[in-house]
């Protein structure tokens, strides 16, 4: 065999050879931009994040990821060969980013290492709903007015004997008006300042024997009834507690690694 043929040989084996690996290499990645590959797992990524805020996740979506992260890389790189990376404002937001980039991860991994219990979030929830304690919830009716004069007007029938629920059905508060004036249970904070000062003040059965001026009108209020405020069920609100206890944890973190650091 000549030398020639010999090497034409040499060349198709390691042709053959070369194939695979290289079919490999593209199977693993979305692209190769200048040689620089991107993975598909960072497409996969990017997919799962916009999946989460309610993208469907489609052949399409893919495609447009795939074109933002060679576009990204096609920018990084030119950025590169214009030495920008050694720029000192770029150097510092960099280093920022990366110090973020670690904390958020020493979070995770201590939290993870930490778990927060079943039995914290109960704890926690006892304690809160025990300190809430002496909250009260009013449950008043008013007949809402334009004018001093036609709530004046509404109080001295109620006086000589009228019926709160008939003269509400005059009220400008649609909402209430077809139900007596009834405004369900609330805490004194859910109603405009005027409105809750004047109702706190009044008895159970009793209604306001002066027009109360607020931005909506003028009131004429009944209070119904008032009780001891309920806690909302532990499951509504165990989100916050579990943060809030998540908060107090890393803290508690931050103030060993002080106490063990040499702060100069």
């Amino acid at each position: 065999m000549s030398h020639r043929n010999r090497s034409l040989r040499l060349a198709r084996t390691a042709a053959l050879v070369l194939l695979p690996i290289a079919s490999f290499a593209f199977a693993q990645n979305a692209a190769v931009v200048n040689n620089k590959p991107i993975p598909k797992e960072r497409v996969d990524e990017f997919v799962q994040v916009l999946a989460a805020q309610g993208r469907p996740d489609t052949p399409e979506l893919r495609a447009a990821v795939r074109d933002e992260l060679i576009a990204r890389e096609l920018f990084v790189q030119e950025a590169e060969k214009k030495g920008l990376a050694r720029n000192t404002e770029v150097q510092r937001q960099l280093e920022n980013a990366r110090q973020e980039i670690l904390i958020r991860a020493m979070i995770r991994d201590h939290l993870k290492a930490h778990p927060i219990t079943d039995a914290e979030v109960q704890a926690e929830y006892d304690r809160v709903t025990a300190q809430g304690g002496g909250e009260k919830e009013y449950r008043p009716s008013h007949i809402l007015v334009e004018t001093e004069d036609e709530a004046k007007a509404i109080i001295a029938q109620l006086k000589k004997g009228a019926k709160f629920e008939e003269l509400a059905k005059k009220s400008k508060d649609p909402g209430s008006a077809q139900s007596g004036g009834d405004l369900d249970w609330n805490t004194p904070g859910t109603f405009v300042k005027e409105f809750s000062d004047a109702m706190v003040k009044l008895e159970k059965g009793k209604y306001t024997e002066t027009p109360v001026k607020s931005q909506f009108g003028w009131h004429v209020i009944r209070l119904d009834d008032v009780r001891e405020a309920k806690a909302p069920p532990l499951e509504q609100v165990r989100p916050q507690i579990q943060q809030e206890l998540e908060r107090k944890r890393v803290q508690q973190l931050q103030q060993d690694l002080r106490a063990k650091a040499k702060i100069q």
